[in-house]
C-alpha cells in the first residue's frame, strides 16, 4: 500500500511558475520564496525581471530571513534566462509589477498560462515605510500563493485555469482582520 501512495504522489506533475517584475529585487523574489515553500512538492517557482537590478533588495532578504526562509539561492536575474535552451519549461507566468504605477511589465512569449497580480514596489520606499510595505507585499503574496497552491491543477485546464489564476490576483486587497 505504501508503494502505491508513493507512486501516486510521485505521478503528480510539478508545475513550473515564473514570477516576473521589473527589477527582480523584491516582489518577484518574495513570490519565488513563498511559492517554493508553500507549493512544495507540487510547484517549483522561479523569478526574473525585465530590467533586473542585479541584486536582491536588502529589505526583501531581511524579511525572508526573519520569517525563516532560506535565501542563499535567491538572485536578481533577467527573464531572458528562461528563454534559453535548457531553461525549465514554464507552465505559468505571473507578473507582479504595478502597471498602475506606470511600470513596464514584461510580456512572456510562448504557451505558458499568464496572469497579472499587480502590486506596488516596496523597494521604492525607505525606512519604516519600506518595512511596512515589504510586510504588506509579503501578506498579499502569501494570500495569493496560498490560493494558487490550493488550485486543483489536475481538474482545471486552459481557460478555467487562466481565469482562476487571474481571479487570485485580486485576493488579499483588504487588510486581514486579526
Amino acid at each position: 500500500m505504501a508503494g502505491i501512495i508513493v507512486w501516486c504522489a510521485m505521478s503528480l506533475p510539478v508545475r513550473n511558475i515564473l514570477f516576473l517584475c521589473t527589477g527582480n529585487s523584491a516582489r518577484s523574489i518574495l513570490a519565488e520564496a513563498i511559492a517554493n515553500k508553500l507549493g512544495k512538492p507540487r510547484l517549483r517557482a522561479y523569478s526574473a525581471g525585465s530590467k533586473p537590478t542585479g541584486k536582491v533588495n536588502p529589505g526583501a532578504l531581511e524579511l525572508l530571513i526573519d520569517l525563516g526562509y532560506e535565501t542563499a539561492n535567491l538572485r536578481s536575474k533577467s527573464w531572458t534566462e528562461f528563454a534559453t535552451p535548457g531553461a525549465p519549461p514554464l507552465d505559468i507566468v505571473i507578473t507582479v509589477c504595478d502597471a498602475a504605477a506606470s511600470e513596464t511589465c514584461p510580456v512572456w512569449p510562448g504557451h505558458p498560462l499568464t496572469a497579472h497580480w499587480g502590486m506596488p514596489d516596496p523597494a521604492r520606499l525607505s525606512g519604516r515605510a519600506a518595512r511596512s510595505a515589504f510586510a504588506e507585499t509579503y501578506r498579499l503574496l502569501e494570500t495569493r500563493i496560498g490560493a494558487l497552491v490550493e488550485l486543483p491543477f489536475d481538474e482545471l485546464e486552459g481557460e478555467d485555469l487562466r481565469r482562476s489564476l487571474r481571479e487570485i490576483g485580486s485576493y488579499g486587497l483588504a487588510p486581514i482582520a486579526l
